[in-house]
């Protein structure tokens, strides 16, 4: 990982940068991953509310991809360098993988709420992380990672709803 660094004036310890970013760049592979598999639902949902969650799973969709741009940016602004491939998305994602045979809206939408729900886990111990490390910028990040995709999950949740 010290290959990937650059030189930065940011007051954060170098040991404590190296293990920030590698948090964050496993971080990336799982938001990479909710984008993808957002984009999957979004192009191939069927059924009666196929035009309402057509539009959701890409507004969700959105989202999530601004905060794939955020962590990456977060990854650079330490020295680092961001891992976006989707190789590295595969290779280092928490996420369980998306089943490329499934269509109806209720598949979806356990599969998404589900590894929605493994990322906001794996958000909010970084989150005590990052302060361990005390890197407040990438704990604020988390924090608001957390909070856009709790509101996504319980948008997602409802439609599963009776």
């Amino acid at each position: 990982m010290k290959n990937l660094l650059h030189h930065t004036r940011i007051s954060i310890p170098e040991k404590n940068r190296i293990e920030l970013i590698a948090m964050l760049n496993k971080s990336l592979a799982s938001v990479t991953d909710l984008y993808a598999q957002l984009k999957q639902a979004h192009w191939n949902v069927k059924g009666p509310t196929f035009i309402a969650l057509h539009k959701l799973f890409d507004e969700v969709a959105e989202r999530v991809e601004d905060q794939v741009d955020e962590v990456a940016e977060r990854i650079t602004s330490l020295g680092g360098t961001a891992l976006g491939t989707l190789q590295e998305a595969v290779k280092n994602t928490e996420l369980r993988p998306y089943p490329v045979n499934i269509f109806t809206a209720t598949e979806h939408l356990e599969h998404l709420t589900h590894n929605m729900a493994i990322l906001g886990e794996l958000v909010r111990k970084n989150i005590k992380k990052s302060e361990e490390f005390g890197d407040m910028a990438t704990n604020d990040l988390y924090i608001d990672i957390v909070r856009t995709l709790d509101k996504d999950l319980w948008f997602l949740e409802a439609q599963l709803q009776k």
